[in-house]
Protein backbone atom coordinates (compact mmCIF):
# COMPACT_ATOMS: atom_id res chain seq x y z
CA UNK A 1 0.00 0.00 0.00
CA UNK A 2 1.32 3.28 -1.14
CA UNK A 3 2.26 6.16 1.73
CA UNK A 4 0.73 9.43 2.48
CA UNK A 5 3.11 10.97 0.51
CA UNK A 6 3.80 8.74 -2.30
CA UNK A 7 -0.66 8.84 -3.12
CA UNK A 8 0.01 12.33 -3.18
CA UNK A 9 2.33 12.87 -5.30
CA UNK A 10 0.76 10.73 -7.96
CA UNK A 11 -2.83 12.24 -7.02
CA UNK A 12 -1.31 15.69 -8.08
CA UNK A 13 0.83 14.29 -11.34
CA UNK A 14 -2.41 12.65 -12.17
CA UNK A 15 -4.53 16.02 -11.45
CA UNK A 16 -2.47 17.74 -13.90
CA UNK A 17 -2.12 15.42 -16.36
CA UNK A 18 -5.96 15.23 -16.85
CA UNK A 19 -6.68 18.92 -16.46
CA UNK A 20 -3.95 19.53 -19.30
CA UNK A 21 -5.42 16.89 -21.36
CA UNK A 22 -9.32 18.35 -21.14
CA UNK A 23 -8.29 21.95 -21.89
CA UNK A 24 -6.09 21.59 -24.77
CA UNK A 25 -9.00 18.91 -26.41
CA UNK A 26 -11.51 21.32 -24.59
CA UNK A 27 -13.23 22.04 -28.65
CA UNK A 28 -13.34 18.71 -29.47
CA UNK A 29 -15.10 18.09 -25.66
CA UNK A 30 -17.84 20.02 -26.54
CA UNK A 31 -18.28 19.71 -30.12
CA UNK A 32 -21.18 16.45 -29.65
CA UNK A 33 -23.02 15.04 -26.84
CA UNK A 34 -21.24 12.12 -25.73
CA UNK A 35 -18.01 13.63 -26.21
CA UNK A 36 -19.54 16.42 -23.23
CA UNK A 37 -20.85 13.78 -20.99
CA UNK A 38 -16.97 12.65 -21.39
CA UNK A 39 -15.97 15.96 -20.47
CA UNK A 40 -18.08 15.50 -17.44
CA UNK A 41 -16.50 12.32 -16.29
CA UNK A 42 -13.04 13.76 -16.77
CA UNK A 43 -13.90 16.28 -14.50
CA UNK A 44 -15.31 13.34 -11.94
CA UNK A 45 -11.73 12.01 -12.30
CA UNK A 46 -10.07 15.54 -11.35
CA UNK A 47 -12.56 15.24 -8.32
CA UNK A 48 -10.95 11.83 -7.57
CA UNK A 49 -7.55 13.41 -7.70
CA UNK A 50 -7.78 16.13 -6.07
CA UNK A 51 -9.71 14.44 -3.23
CA UNK A 52 -7.10 12.22 -2.95
CA UNK A 53 -4.83 14.95 -2.87
CA UNK A 54 -6.15 16.76 -0.33
CA UNK A 55 -6.98 14.12 2.02
CA UNK A 56 -3.32 13.15 1.96
CA UNK A 57 -2.18 16.50 2.80
CA UNK A 58 -4.48 16.68 5.72
CA UNK A 59 -3.14 13.48 7.20
CA UNK A 60 -0.10 14.21 6.78
CA UNK A 61 -0.13 17.34 8.43
CA UNK A 62 -2.34 15.99 11.25
CA UNK A 63 -5.56 17.52 10.20
CA UNK A 64 -8.92 15.47 10.38
CA UNK A 65 -10.27 15.22 6.95
CA UNK A 66 -14.13 15.69 6.57
CA UNK A 67 -16.69 17.04 4.14
CA UNK A 68 -14.64 20.13 3.87
CA UNK A 69 -12.08 18.41 1.69
CA UNK A 70 -15.33 16.83 -0.11
CA UNK A 71 -16.40 20.36 -0.84
CA UNK A 72 -13.30 22.10 -2.16
CA UNK A 73 -12.50 19.14 -4.64
CA UNK A 74 -15.93 18.89 -6.17
CA UNK A 75 -15.54 23.00 -6.53
CA UNK A 76 -12.33 22.65 -7.94
CA UNK A 77 -14.00 19.81 -10.45
CA UNK A 78 -17.26 21.96 -11.45
CA UNK A 79 -14.88 24.65 -11.98
CA UNK A 80 -12.65 22.69 -14.67
CA UNK A 81 -15.65 21.69 -16.23
CA UNK A 82 -17.17 24.68 -17.24
CA UNK A 83 -14.12 25.65 -19.19
CA UNK A 84 -15.45 23.08 -21.52
CA UNK A 85 -19.10 22.91 -21.56
CA UNK A 86 -22.28 23.67 -19.33
CA UNK A 87 -23.80 20.08 -19.53
CA UNK A 88 -20.39 19.10 -18.18
CA UNK A 89 -20.98 20.67 -15.06
CA UNK A 90 -23.87 18.44 -14.31
CA UNK A 91 -22.03 15.14 -15.34
CA UNK A 92 -19.09 15.84 -13.44
CA UNK A 93 -21.61 16.14 -10.52
CA UNK A 94 -23.22 13.29 -11.23
CA UNK A 95 -20.04 11.23 -11.83
CA UNK A 96 -18.21 12.73 -8.67
CA UNK A 97 -21.29 11.32 -6.54
CA UNK A 98 -21.39 8.15 -7.88
CA UNK A 99 -17.21 7.99 -7.39
CA UNK A 100 -17.80 9.52 -3.84
CA UNK A 101 -20.10 6.28 -3.01
CA UNK A 102 -17.95 4.14 -4.68
CA UNK A 103 -14.50 5.39 -2.52
CA UNK A 104 -16.99 5.54 1.07
CA UNK A 105 -18.04 1.85 0.04
CA UNK A 106 -14.21 1.00 -0.10
CA UNK A 107 -13.15 2.89 2.90
CA UNK A 108 -15.65 1.20 5.16
CA UNK A 109 -14.55 -2.09 3.25
CA UNK A 110 -10.67 -1.31 3.74
CA UNK A 111 -11.64 -0.32 7.61
CA UNK A 112 -13.27 -2.98 8.58
CA UNK A 113 -10.75 -5.39 7.24
CA UNK A 114 -7.83 -3.79 8.78
CA UNK A 115 -10.17 -4.21 12.59
CA UNK A 116 -10.50 -7.65 11.83
CA UNK A 117 -6.55 -8.10 10.90
CA UNK A 118 -5.98 -6.24 14.30
CA UNK A 119 -8.36 -8.01 16.60
CA UNK A 120 -6.43 -11.45 15.48
CA UNK A 121 -3.29 -10.24 16.70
Amino acid sequence: MAGAGTSMLGSILMFTVVLSLQEAYRGKLASSELLTILGGFTSSLLFLFSLTFIGNLQESSGMRSGWGAVIVAEIVALVAACTVHRVCITTCFLFSAGLLYEMSKISGFMLARAESKSKRH
